[in-house]
């Protein structure tokens, strides 16, 4: 008997290949200063400083004799600035140039007991000095001056004085010079006449008011 016929397999029915999604684009790598979607303060405002609102402010510089007489309060001030940085030599004055700036510089100065500068001025330039320690003796041709810790002067182009410690004490200086220092001429010492007493001062205080008091301004203003 004949072997029964077997149906051909039916294949089995399969649905079309779904493609695999696309791989997404690498991260871009994330910069300083740059937003989670790639965008930066830069790119949403502009360039800050095209706007001048933006654009961080220039630093003022001292231009007046009362803004470098501000700057000279504000170094004084700061002592952990300068006061490590104060030595002493037995042969000279010592001298440390602190700042340097647009259109003049600041230096630190000590003097042990007999030191001086000699008679002399500081050429084209202006200078404030303040006493930082201890205690100065300014002698111009109107007579000494005593100048204590805190004590400030400002002296113009061409002004002539000698400064010395004529202490017992070390002393400490400030000198702020505008424009910056380039020459000092040195003329013969000024005669060393005893310090006025504060008595003296303020007597001569009162002589310089009354006389200004009663002066006539020139013709022609």
């Amino acid at each position: 008997m004949p072997a029964p016929r077997t149906a051909p397999a039916t294949p089995a029915a399969t649905s079309p290949a779904t493609p695999a999604p696309a791989a997404a684009p690498p991260a871009a790598a994330a910069r300083p200063g740059a937003w989670a979607d790639g965008l930066s303060d830069v790119s949403i405002a502009g360039d800050p400083l095209a706007w001048p609102h933006l654009a961080p402010p220039e630093r003022a510089r001292p231009t007046t004799v009362s803004a470098f007489a501000a700057l000279a309060g504000r170094i004084a001030a700061d002592r952990a600035r300068w006061e490590p940085l104060v030595d002493y030599d037995p042969v000279t004055r010592w001298y440390h140039r602190l700042e340097v700036g647009e259109g003049y510089e600041v230096w630190l100065l000590s003097w042990l007991p007999g030191q001086g500068s000699g008679a002399h001025d500081h050429g084209a330039s202006s200078g404030i000095l303040t006493v930082l320690a201890g205690e100065l003796t300014e002698r111009t041709a109107a007579g000494p001056r005593r100048l204590g810790p805190g004590c400030r002067r400002v002296v113009a182009p061409g002004y002539v004085h000698e400064i010395v410690n004529a202490a017992m004490e070390p002393a400490v200086s400030l000198h702020v010079y505008f424009p910056g220092l380039r020459e000092m001429t040195p003329y013969p010492a000024v005669a060393a006449t005893p310090a006025a007493t504060p008595d003296e001062e303020i007597a001569r205080a009162g002589r310089v008011r009354s006389v200004a008091g009663s002066a006539r301004p020139p013709r022609g203003g």
